[in-house]
């Protein structure tokens, strides 16, 4: 019987192909929208965790200045000092390795061609935190650094626009007036989390930086690298701890620094990508509710056009269950191929996006599954008024139906 009724309803939708076809219409709108979204959502979130991820695991950044959206128009937040890095590494428990930094940019000059780019001064210990091995060359040795060497390790991009696809080691180039050695070539890393390029810098001993770019020994950044063994959240409050005493902060008064865990700035976006994926999956599975409502009214129109041909089922012996059971199935069908249909257009939508957004593509079974689902789910829903409707007709007022 089942399978009869299932043919049945299969008649029906391709006798109407047109109608058939609009009414869907909102199912797979609602499908695709919500299953792209999901898709996008989540591969949004694990792009942002890679990125996150490239930067480093158990490392602290330590800033002067009070954060984002505070301080307002007062002075310019005071830097930290050499004796600094050495207090941390003595004085704070569970440190790997403290790697001081100071910035600047240029325009680095070879044979004609040139490449404004940014440069960045600091120590061996830089590499001990960061996970950026080299593809070839080597690192500053400590005479390098102590002696404020030009000596310098550049990214791929610096290496493309300078060197045209030659070998940069062993080469010297210039930066302004200053002339640098390269002893070392970066891997590719790829672009930063706030669109910048990783790969577009040049990094140089913090005393060459300091004395030939900036001319001052203060230092702007310090990253600080976490032992596995130790919490980052117990390391930051001894860390902090020690910066308030040095820096002569009394009980009461603000930080006049900040400090940054990038495991929380990771957990932070994560969480804000998938509240935001949600938020926008809910606004697209109101086009599903939409949908649902068409079906319901389709089918309606669809009991009172059959009305005769219900009353004759009935009069020749169909019980009411039969009835609803074809209308419902109809229903159902007609939800179901809407749902198939918007799955397939959610994947085009995500193939065709990933790659002009730089995101990996994901396939999750379980979003897809749950979206036809519902979709199956929405077709029992708004189908079953109507099919009560065609199933509790009097089959005397149903023949006498103009």
């Amino acid at each position: 019987m089942l399978g009869t009724i299932f043919l049945l309803a299969l008649r029906s939708i391709r006798r109407h192909v047109l109608r058939s076809l609009l009414t869907m219409l909102g199912i797979v709108i609602g499908v695709a929208a919500v299953v792209s979204m999901v898709t996008l959502g989540k591969a949004t979130t694990a792009a942002v965790t890679q990125q996150i991820a490239a930067l480093g695991t158990n490392i602290l950044q330590v800033r002067p200045g009070q954060g984002f959206g505070r301080g307002g128009g007062g002075p310019s937040p005071r830097d930290f000092d050499p004796s600094d890095i050495v207090a941390i590494r003595q004085q704070v428990g569970g440190v790997t390795a403290v790697a001081p930094q100071a910035s600047s940019s240029g325009t680095a000059i070879y044979e004609g061609a040139n490449w404004s780019t940014t440069i960045n001064g600091t120590t061996s210990d830089y590499f001990r935190i960061q996970p950026w091995p080299l593809q070839s060359g080597r690192l500053f040795t400590g005479d390098e650094e102590s002696a404020g060497k030009s000596v310098c390790i550049i990214g791929t991009t610096v290496s493309t626009n300078l060197f045209r696809g030659a070998d940069p080691i062993g080469k010297r180039f210039r930066i302004g007036d200053v002339s640098c050695d390269v002893i070392g070539l970066l891997t590719t890393k790829g672009q930063a989390g706030f669109g910048g390029d990783q790969d577009d810098i040049v990094i140089m001993p913090i005393k060459t930086v300091q004395r030939r770019f900036l001319g001052t020994t203060s230092i702007r950044t310090i990253l600080v690298g976490v032992d596995g063994n130790y919490s980052t959240e117990q390391v930051q409050t001894t860390l902090t701890t020690l910066l308030r005493e040095r820096r002569h902060i009394t009980e009461g008064k603000d930080d006049d620094f900040n400090i940054f865990d990038t495991k929380q700035i990771s957990d932070t976006l994560t969480q804000t990508t998938t509240m935001l994926t949600q938020i926008v999956a809910a606004v697209a599975a109101i086009s599903l509710v939409v949908g649902g409502i068409g079906i319901m009214n389709i089918m309606l129109v669809s009991v009172t056009e059959r009305t005769r041909e219900i009353g004759i089922r009935l009069a020749i012996g169909a019980v009411a269950n039969e009835v609803l059971m074809q209308f419902l199935v109809e229903a159902v069908v007609l939800s179901c191929l809407g749902g198939l249909i918007g799955l397939l257009l959610a994947q085009l939508v995500v193939g065709v996006a990933t790659p002009l957004m730089d995101l990996p593509w994901i396939f999750d079974p379980a979003v897809n599954l749950g979206a036809f689902v519902v979709s199956a789910v929405i077709g029992v829903v708004f189908g079953y008024f109507p099919a009560r409707r065609a199933a509790s007709l009097n089959p005397i007022d149903a023949l006498r139906h103009e």
